[in-house]
C-alpha cells in the first residue's frame, strides 16, 4: 500500500476515534470508553510501559510492545494477553493509531532524531521525566522551558500530549480501576483532538483525566510542581491546580 494510503486511513481511524470518545463522554463523562478498539504502540517497555500498556490490553486494545531487543519481550507479551505483541521501535510506531512513551528523558532528543519523521502527526502520550543525575543537560532545559514544550521540541510532529507521569507504575497498577472516584491523570496538550485520544485512552486504563492546558502549561505537573506525585481525584486535582470543577 502506497505510503500516502496508510496515512490517509490511520488519520481516519484516529478521527473516528476521538470523535467516539467524545460522543460518549458527552453522554456519560464518568465511563468514556473507547467504542472502537485503537492499536497503541508502546516506546519503553520498561515498568511504566508494561504497567499502562498491559491495563491497555485489558481494555481491548491491541498493544505493541517496543524494545532494542524486541526477543527479550516474550514474556511480558506472554503475561499481559493474546492482544499484546513485541517489536522494535520502528515497527510499534508504524502499528500504533497512538503512541505511549515511557523512557529515560534523555532519549528523546535520539528517539526524534531517528524517527521523526515515522512519528509525524501520530498522537504521542508522553510519560517521560526529566532526571539531571540521569538525563543531564536536558533536565536543565525542561527546568527552564518546562517539559511540554522541550519535549514537543524534540518529537517535533509528533500531536504530543503529556500523560502518565507523576505517579510511579506501582500506584498506577494499585489504584487502576478502582471504585469511583477514580485516580486522577493530568493530562495536557495544544492538539484538541490528540487530547481528546489521549483522555479516553486515560479512562480505558482505569483513571479519570483532568485537562490542565496546553503543553506549556504541563509544568504545573511536571516534577517538583503542584500537580506532581498527587494520588488523588479529578475534584481534588483540580483543586489543588486551581482548575475550573
Amino acid at each position: 500500500m502506497p505510503r500516502h494510503q496508510s496515512l490517509d486511513r490511520t488519520r481516519r481511524r484516529l478521527l473516528a476515534a476521538g470523535s467516539g470518545w467524545a460522543a460518549v463522554t458527552a453522554l456519560n463523562p464518568s465511563r468514556a470508553y473507547a467504542q472502537t478498539p485503537a492499536r497503541i504502540g508502546i516506546i519503553g517497555a520498561g515498568h511504566m510501559g508494561s504497567t499502562i500498556g498491559g491495563l491497555w490490553v485489558k481494555a481491548g486494545h491491541p498493544v505493541m510492545f517496543s524494545s532494542r531487543h524486541p526477543e527479550e519481550l516474550k514474556g511480558l507479551v506472554a503475561s499481559v494477553g493474546p492482544l499484546a505483541s513485541a517489536g522494535s521501535v520502528a515497527q510499534a510506531i508504524a502499528f500504533g493509531d497512538a503512541l505511549f512513551i515511557a523512557v529515560p528523558y534523555g532519549a528523546l532528543p535520539q528517539i526524534g532524531k531517528d524517527y521523526g519523521a515515522a512519528l509525524r502527526g501520530k498522537v504521542v502520550l508522553d510519560a517521560c521525566n526529566a532526571v539531571e543525575s540521569r538525563d543531564g543537560s536536558v533536565a536543565g532545559e525542561v527546568e527552564q522551558e518546562g517539559v511540554g514544550v522541550v519535549s514537543q521540541k524534540y518529537l517535533a510532529g509528533a500531536r504530543l500530549v503529556r500523560a502518565f507521569n507523576t505517579m510511579s507504575y506501582m500506584i498506577f497498577a494499585r489504584e487502576a480501576n478502582r471504585p469511583d472516584p477514580k485516580l486522577a491523570v493530568p493530562i495536557a496538550g495544544d492538539d484538541s483532538n490528540a487530547v481528546q485520544v489521549a483522555a479516553g485512552l486515560v479512562r480505558d486504563a482505569g483513571f479519570e483525566p483532568v485537562v490542565v492546558g496546553k503543553l506549556a502549561d504541563a509544568r504545573r505537573f511536571q516534577r517538583g510542581a503542584p500537580g506532581y506525585g498527587q494520588p488523588v481525584s479529578a475534584a481534588e486535582l483540580k483543586q489543588k491546580l486551581s482548575i475550573a470543577p
